[in-house]
């Protein structure tokens, strides 16, 4: 790997600056509050928060105010992802996204879950470029000029020369309509997470755009070599990084070293990984409270050690005998605070 990669350049959305191009994405389930602070002190730039129904947001009261609009004072830049099927509402949720501390309003338009398409939502927009442009005008217009607005989008509903040709519409009339970047996932929503991604077709979106909008990719970045890989094939602005972040959140800090020309940092010691859920269960605690915060780790503990514990097997199986909330006594046995 050679040293001196651009992307270690810092990079802006419109007024909001990024100093390292690879994001987190937006998890359902995972990129919540505490993950976010995790990916971040491992050198993510940059984070989405989970995707959040436009209705939730506009209707979510104030004891639950913290686990879906909370922003900790560490998390800048971030990025407020929503979904819906109504210009109205999605303006409506914008508003409340902004007042609540996101610096960014990212629009999901690329989500593939049956559930969500058969309600006209997420990538189910890519089949009307009508709802989509007044959708984004729509966003664009609630919320002050200085907050960035973005998209998420799929390469298309589907492989058809119409599927591309909407894709397109959309996106040249996002660019009209003052988005500041895109992040385009190479799959289409038809394929969900099946077959692999088309990174030629992120290469082909970011020649076209040029220097007019900022593109990150999406798409088989599972770990470290791909994301860079992603950058030097596709020349896209930047990344975010999904599935590959699970269970892993190292990979942010190995794709910094690779970017300097380093070699890739060796894989998370058991301490290490003690102490990352140890980090977790606090930040957990401050957004869940100690009843609910050991249920929270537990989602993320067995697909961590699953991906870095040199007995996951062993691991898995004493967790299922403890349940998720007995994560800790499994920690206390399968991870010594001490390695020699």
């Amino acid at each position: 790997m050679t040293s001196g990669e651009h992307w270690l350049d810092p990079i802006s959305i419109g007024t909001v600056r990024i100093d390292f191009p690879c994001a987190l994405a937006a998890l359902a389930g995972f990129s919540d509050q505490p993950m976010r602070r995790i990916c971040r002190e491992m050198g993510a730039g940059y984070a989405i928060g989970e995707v959040l129904l436009d209705q939730l947001v506009i209707a979510v009261g104030r004891r639950k105010q913290r686990r879906y609009l909370g922003v900790s004072d560490d998390e800048h830049p971030l990025a407020g992802q929503i979904m819906g099927n109504t210009a109205e509402d999605l303006a409506t949720a914008a508003v409340r996204i902004v007042d609540s501390g996101f610096d960014v309003v990212d629009i999901n338009m690329g989500c593939p879950v049956r559930k969500v398409i058969g309600r006209q939502r997420g990538g189910w927009i890519l089949s009307d470029p009508t709802i989509a442009l007044e959708m984004i005008s729509r966003v664009r217009d609630a919320v002050p000029d200085a907050v960035p607005v973005t998209l998420k989008m799929r390469r298309g509903m589907d492989d058809t020369a119409e599927g591309e040709t909407k894709f397109w519409t959309i996106l040249d009339g996002a660019i009209e309509r003052g988005v500041a970047a895109v992040t385009v996932h190479g799959r289409t929503v038809q394929q969900k997470y099946n077959g692999p991604s088309d990174w030629n077709f992120l290469a082909k979106v970011k020649r076209n755009v040029g220097s007019k909008l900022r593109i990150f990719g999406s798409g088989d970045l599972f770990e470290a070599e791909d994301v860079l890989r992603m950058l030097r094939e596709t020349h896209v602005d930047g990344v975010t990084v999904a599935r590959g972040a699970i269970g892993n959140p190292w990979i942010f800090r190995e794709l910094a070293a690779l970017l300097h020309g380093q070699p890739k940092p060796h894989p998370p010691t058991l301490a290490e990984q003690r102490d990352f859920f140890e980090r977790l269960f606090a930040y957990s605690v401050e957004v869940y409270g100690e009843k609910r915060a050991p249920s929270e780790v537990g989602r993320h503990f067995l697909r961590t050690a699953m991906r870095h514990h040199p007995q996951p097997n062993a691991v898995r199986d004493a967790l299922v005998a403890a349940g998720s909330r007995g994560w800790e006594t499994v920690l206390e046995q399968w991870y010594p605070k001490n390695e020699s």
